[in-house]
């Protein structure tokens, strides 16, 4: 079996002619975040091989918000049991499942990842500041204290140390939890820089208003939305060598013949680097349980205490190979003693 491309298979859902309950589903169903996609692809193959009394779990991406509308579709061997995101769970996603039926919820925060921006191998060295992608990719951006439809064509016309690059990023798609960090730590960011925000907020916004305003990104070709996962990112890039697409950190450290990543800040992004808090545009990642299914789904509680357990997600497990920064001891064991009492979010 390939390690990265698990199969799903055919659920097997049975109900009794006579009228008693119906047959569990014998496979733990998965969707969500295309960035802790490969993550639980590795920790399903795995758990397969090491529990032969259970199949190995079905694994779907689609992104974070998708599948958490998925999760709190209800409860019932109809509905997925596990939504793997690269955010926090929103409360009003957590209301959406509630008025569903969800009402337990296991938050499981596995490990750590940065965003990065790269160019095709063969390109030179970039540094980037957040101040430089706001000004590439926003709708707006303030010009002489007014804000005004983006002037800027090149990357050379940002900053005059960046290449002379007609300016084309790919970056995540709205459904994307990836996408959220990009706007909070990268455009956000920038747009405060730059005196974006203060130039917005002077001519009438409130601050939530001013907020949104800030990290829409223009629609003229210069900022292209990618839905698929990053295999698709890294497809565009490859077709166009002068692109620039934003990806997890695991996949790039998987990909570094093929692609060349920027600093941010003036910081290299790296485990390293992720792990002590240095490079800015880093985030946890989770994937979270429907706690009404375990003891219903075969399978389902011993695949969320394998995910967790230190051979998968400690330092010298394959999740660490791939590019997951771990958790610090002391929060793996928190970790463990939460999954172990079952803690859900309070509704």
């Amino acid at each position: 079996m390939n390690r990265f491309a698990i199969a799903a298979s055919t659920l097997a859902v049975a109900a009794l002619c006579t009228g008693g309950p119906a047959l569990a589903r014998d496979q733990v169903q998965i969707a969500g975040s295309s960035t802790v996609l490969p993550y639980a692809q590795i920790v399903a193959e795995d758990f397969g091989k090491t529990y032969s009394k259970f199949k190995a779990p079905v694994v779907e991406s689609g992104g974070s918000s998708a599948g958490l509308k998925q999760f709190c579709k209800g409860v019932g061997e109809g509905t997925i049991d596990i939504a793997n995101a690269s955010r926090p769970i929103k409360d009003k996603e957590i209301e959406a499942c509630a008025e569903a039926g969800v009402k337990n919820i296991m938050p499981v925060r596995f490990g750590y990842d940065g965003i990065v921006f790269a160019t095709d191998a063969k390109s030179g060295a970039w540094a980037l500041e957040p101040k430089d992608v706001y000004l590439a990719l926003a709708e707006e951006i303030p010009v002489d204290g007014k804000m005004t439809a983006n002037p800027n064509k090149t990357w050379k016309d940002v900053n005059d140390k960046l290449p002379d690059w007609k300016i084309v990023a790919y970056i995540p798609g709205e459904k994307h939890g990836t996408r959220e960090v990009f706007e909070e730590k990268v455009l956000a960011i920038g747009c405060e820089a730059v005196g974006g925000m203060k130039a917005l907020e002077e001519a009438g916004m409130d601050e939530k208003a001013a907020e949104k305003a800030c990290v829409k990104v223009r629609k003229d070709g210069g900022a292209i939305d990618i839905d698929g996962d990053y295999t698709e990112t890294l497809a565009r890039i490859q077709s166009n060598p002068e692109g620039v697409g934003v990806f997890g950190l695991s996949f790039y450290e998987n990909n570094t013949d093929k692609l060349n990543v920027a600093t941010m800040s003036g910081i290299s992004p790296s485990v390293e680097t992720i792990s002590s808090g240095e490079y800015p545009v880093s985030r946890p990642l989770f994937f979270y349980v429907k706690k009404d299914h375990i003891g219903v789904i075969p399978g389902l509680k011993e695949y969320v205490e394998f995910f967790t357990s230190e051979k998968m997600i400690g330092p010298d497990g394959p999740l660490a190979d791939y590019g997951l920064v771990p958790l610090p001891e002391n929060e793996l064991e928190a970790l463990q003693e939460e999954v172990k009492e079952g803690k859900v979010l309070s509704m």
